[in-house]
């Protein structure tokens, strides 16, 4: 009996030390007593529901992809045709909803067909490459809300949160359909990494080295045009562009080489898509938005901190 109940007694003060220990973990007491919860049980709280979870997984590949492709146009100057791209797909959406086909299939066309049709104003004509862009970019974009208005009035659905993105809506099949083109855009960045390197920072050295330049120059926009249609439930067709573009600048502040640029690009992009969506979960805001104010404040954090006397020198001379 005596050693069962020193056996029994230790079990129960084992309990009470996991309880109290499990309690110190998810509560603390700050300097004036009151009982405040725990940062684990607040960022695994939202974490108990299931579109949640789907909303995580998709911040975190859109964060990573955005990045990676983003680098890219941020080295190449080619800011303004990931805004072109990222307002063409809206027409290609509306069609395909109408059409009763898969929305990422028909956003994804019309994002290239954009490209195209770019290219072709600007072999064509006497217009400059940015001018088509901003021209290609305005009425594909007019054309998109028209007919996102018409079909809107047919079938009483709201068609908005591409605009301005809702990561919380998130299915089943969107986290399917973004895994898949992250998978793809990725495994296109690893196998072409080499030749979009040479071919970004100069494009006539890769053309005098016999690389098909047109072909990589058409891959890059293939590149941008998934990765806009991977991110468009999380922040919108309008706000993309500041995904694809800002955590690459954030890193491009400290770091010169393009693959730390594409890593720290990364995980900056990550961390400001996870951050959003907490905030647009607990304060009930448009997920878009606060992913990308996030994102635009550790650019505006980093950028003021290379302000600072002798950063900016210390920083350029570890890059040199």
């Amino acid at each position: 009996m005596f050693p069962h109940s020193i056996s029994h007694g230790t079990r129960n003060l084992h309990n009470r030390i996991n309880y109290w220990s499990l309690h110190a973990l998810i509560y603390q007491r700050n300097q004036d007593g009151v009982l405040v919860m725990g940062m684990f049980q607040i960022l695994m709280e939202p974490l108990t529901y299931g579109f949640m979870q789907r909303s995580l997984v998709v911040a975190i590949l859109v964060g990573f992809i955005c990045a990676v492709v983003g680098s890219y146009l941020m080295v190449q100057r080619l800011a303004l045709l990931g805004d072109a791209i990222s307002h063409s797909v809206l027409p290609g959406l509306a069609i395909s909803y109408w059409m009763g086909v898969n929305i990422f299939l028909g956003a994804f066309v019309a994002g290239v067909f954009s490209t195209v049709i770019i290219a072709w104003i600007k072999l064509r004509s006497p217009i400059k490459e940015d001018a088509a862009m901003g021209i290609v970019l305005s009425s594909f974009f007019a054309l998109g809300v028209t007919l996102i208005t018409l079909i809107q009035k047919d079938n009483k659905i709201d068609l908005n949160h591409f605009l301005f993105g809702n990561i919380l809506g998130v299915t089943p099949d969107d986290v399917e359909g973004t895994a898949v083109i992250a998978f793809i855009v990725l495994a296109l960045v690893r196998s072409l990494y080499k030749e979009l390197l040479f071919y970004t920072f100069d494009p006539l050295g890769a053309k005098v080295a016999g690389l098909p330049v047109n072909w990589l120059n058409f891959g890059l926009m293939v590149l941008i045009a998934l990765t806009i249609v991977a991110s468009m439930k999380s922040v919108g067709v309008i706000l993309v562009l500041s995904l694809l573009i800002t955590p690459g600048a954030t890193a491009y502040l400290l770091v010169k080489r393009l693959h730390l640029v594409m890593l720290l690009g990364s995980a900056i992009g990550i961390v400001s898509s996870v951050a959003g969506l907490y905030l647009s979960y607990f304060y009930n805001l448009a997920s878009g938005p606060a992913i990308v104010l996030v994102a635009s404040g550790f650019f505006g954090i980093v950028f003021l901190f290379n302000q600072l006397p002798g950063v900016h020198g210390i920083l350029h001379h570890g890059k040199s």
